[in-house]
């Protein structure tokens, strides 16, 4: 790492990295003058720091308010408890009832309910992955997942095994019985699809000839008409694609020539600047903006070397069919883009003011993405992200509606400055911190005007339930979160509160992330609980995962669960105000040992390759080989658990440092096959990761709302000059 040089603009520093990008690529084309630029943002800085340190200095004096009210009272009186919370406004007056009046929205977003990525930005092959997602291989994906066993011959190997690949093609044939069935007989039975007075014929082995029961179903199709090389069906709004090749190695051993059933899979993807990247300085940072700028543009492109060959990925095109009257259409060939920007507490050393100080790295992240953004409004790229000419950014980490407020004064000053209509910034609010939970309703009001996201985040939610109570007492174990009374509320609420404030057909209602991308097969069988709460979108760790998880899109209709749930006037607050502590606390010693075993391993696996090798996001092993994604998320409620214990004497220090370090070797024996990794056992004491780990242990608990950010960073920093220290 390089020393970093400062450009002087007004009373800010600006990395010239950071400065020679932005003149040189990211101005040029949005009519924007390039001196009033640096000058709109020195005043932007000068205006809205001191209101970001006034909101993070109120969480603190809240947070010092709660520890000293949980040291002197019982947790079991609810009632004073609740009137405590009002009392010092961290439990809002609610709002009177409204309607969010959000416009200029995809239909992307107001009319498909279907899957959602999330992927770092700062990784240009991820980062076309997930843009290109907006269509999977069903067969593929069965195929290369353990949704198809690996039993009675039908195993993947290495070259194609036509017994797999029949069982895959019965699953295909299967889905498209249950949700396109045919007036007479199966698709099992069809041999030829065709086009015949704008509706699709279906030719049957015994000569007779059917439809589909529902006609609307045909929205199109490519090719000849009497022997169509794709067949376009429609279901609860997401597209499926038949794929028909009597030459191809599968179709030509399909009765149909079917080679492949194509799923229209992620709809929308999270472009991330935060949780599962790890940009600390200016290269970072200008790699992220770089990236965003040419999914804006088009032009972003990758090479890389897979099975010996060297490939080239770029975005996709879009899609063109005709329509059942022959008249030709396009449908997206990529997902609908979303950028989630850092939130509220981080600074960031790309920008100083003339006394050195960081500015905060949510302000830039709002300026510098919304800029590359506008050149997609545009039209200054091969493609276009939004059609309705809005940019859509997510906002994660905000505690309550004072801080969802200063957002939305962010996005205001943000478009002025930038010539931009009002509300063309889209916001999305991380519904994952216990303030906002407890007080959506009003967060959603505070931005009812260009709200078009919500989403439960159990992962940075339980961080913040465990420390925001640190207090209280002993938590109960990782593992039984999940079925804690908070937890279920929580989820209950986002939902409730969201269709109550008119989201339903104007904005997503998003859950959470399945965390073991190898784990296909069970995923199918659970994550299609989240339809059925009333989730529009939830999140998946990978395109794979995308088509698999749109499946779930099909079997279950959305919006009538939505209109149904609309029913629903509970109140979750007093449950979500149940603390989960544990009730008992004598754990066998084998019991407490695995517990920071399990906890110790996944936070030792995630900071190693974040720390020593810059990964904000990656499959990393847990104590049982099992591959899970990670990220910052993830890493909060690990360090937030073992700081907890340790805190409350469950563990000692001794415990919990034999813990760290007989993980520590168990990692670094998982990791033995990656030619960048640095063990950390040769030298706990030398290894900037080890004890990056330890800093968030033992000082969890003095962390700002436990986040990991601040230590990770200073760690990050500190190896990248060493390592310019070595060179």
């Amino acid at each position: 790492m390089a020393l970093t040089s400062y450009v002087t603009k007004g009373n800010l520093q600006i990395a010239k990295q950071l400065y020679d990008f932005v003149n040189n690529e990211a101005l040029p084309g949005t009519g924007l003058d390039q001196e009033k630029f640096w000058q709109d943002l020195d005043q932007l800085v000068a205006d809205l720091v001191p209101k970001n340190k006034a909101l993070l200095l109120e969480r603190e004096e809240l947070q010092q308010k709660i520890d000293e009210w949980y040291r002197s009272h019982e947790l079991h009186d609810t009632l004073a408890y609740t009137s405590f919370l009002q009392e010092i406004s961290y439990l809002e007056p609610e709002v009177d009832d409204f309607t969010i009046s959000t416009k200029n929205v995809d239909d992307t977003i107001t009319m498909q309910a279907g899957p959602q990525l999330v992927v770092p930005i700062d990784n240009a092959r991820y980062a076309l992955n997930a843009a290109n997602a907006r269509w999977g291989s069903l067969y593929d994906a069965l195929y290369g997942s353990d949704v198809i066993r690996e039993e009675d011959g039908a195993e993947k190997g290495t070259t194609y095994n036509p017994i797999r690949g029949l069982q895959v093609i019965a699953f295909g044939k299967k889905f498209l019985n249950q949700h396109f069935s045919l007036q007479t007989g199966a698709h099992e039975d069809a041999v030829r699809y065709y086009v015949d007075n704008d509706r699709l014929g279906i030719e049957l082995k015994h000569g007779e000839t059917t439809e589909l029961k529902e006609a609307v179903q045909f929205a199109g199709y490519q090719g000849n008409p009497e022997a169509p090389s794709a067949i376009l069906l429609v279901h609860n709004g997401l597209h499926v694609e038949i794929q028909v090749d009597r030459s191809h190695p599968i179709g030509k051993t399909d009765a149909a020539g079917i080679k492949d059933i194509v799923l229209e899979a992620a709809t929308t993807t999270i472009m991330d600047c935060e949780d599962s990247v790890a940009a600390v300085d200016a290269e970072d940072k200008t790699l992220v903006y770089r990236n965003w700028l040419g999914l804006n543009k088009g032009n972003l492109s990758t090479s890389f070397k897979k099975d010996g060959k060297e490939i080239k990925r770029t975005l996709h095109d879009d899609r063109a069919y005709k329509n059942p009257h022959g008249e030709t259409f396009k449908l997206p060939g990529r997902v609908l883009m979303f950028i989630r920007n850092v939130g509220h507490l981080m600074t960031t050393n790309v920008i100083l003011n003339l006394h050195g100080e960081e500015i905060p790295e949510g302000i830039m992240d709002g300026v510098f993405t919304s800029l590359m953004a506008k050149h997609d409004l545009l039209g200054n790229g091969r493609y276009q992200n939004s059609q309705k000419g809005s940019i859509y950014i997510v906002k994660p980490k905000m505690h309550g509606s004072k801080e969802v407020a200063f957002a939305n004064e962010l996005f205001n000053r943000i478009e002025d400055m930038l010539d931009l209509k009002r509300y063309t910034l889209k916001i999305g609010v991380m519904d994952e911190e216990r303030r906002t939970s407890l007080n959506l309703k009003n967060c959603i009001y505070q931005v009812k005007e260009r709200i078009v996201f919500i989403n439960t985040g159990f992962l940075d939610r339980t961080g913040d339930e465990i420390h925001t109570s640190m207090e209280a007492g002993p938590m109960i174990r990782k593992g039984e979160m999940k079925a804690s009374t908070w937890l279920d509320a929580y989820e209950k609420n986002n939902v409730q509160v969201g269709l109550a404030a008119g989201l339903q057909g104007k904005a997503q209602i998003g859950k959470g992330m399945w965390a073991m991308p190898d784990l296909m097969a069970d995923m199918l069988k659970q994550k299609i609980s989240h339809l059925q709460a009333g989730g529009n979108t939830a999140w998946v760790p990978s395109p794979t995962a995308a088509t698999l998880h749109a499946l779930h899109y099909h079997e279950v209709d959305v919006e009538e669960v939505q209109q149904q749930l609309t029913k629903d006037k509970q109140s979750y607050k007093a449950a979500m105000l149940q603390v989960p502590l544990a009730k008992e606390t004598n754990w066998s010693n084998e019991d407490i040992q695995n517990e920071l075993d399990n906890s110790c391993q996944t936070l030792l696996g995630y900071v190693v390759r974040w720390v020593d090798q810059g990964i904000g996001c990656s499959k990393v092993p847990d104590i049982n080989h099992i591959g899970l994604m990670e990220d910052r998320a993830t890493l909060r409620i690990s360090s937030q658990m073992l700081a907890n214990w340790l805190y409350h004497g469950i563990c000692s220090e001794e415990q919990m440092m034999d813990a760290l370090k007989r993980m520590a070797q168990m990692v670094d024996k998982q990791n033995e096959g990656d030619a960048n990794y640095q063990p950390m056992s040769v030298d706990f004491q030398a290894s900037i990761a080890f004890q990056a780990a330890c800093d968030l242990v033992f000082k969890g608990k003095e962390q700002p709302n436990g986040y990991t950010e601040p230590i990770l960073h200073r760690r990050r920093l500190e190896v990248k000059r060493e390592g310019q220290k070595v060179r």
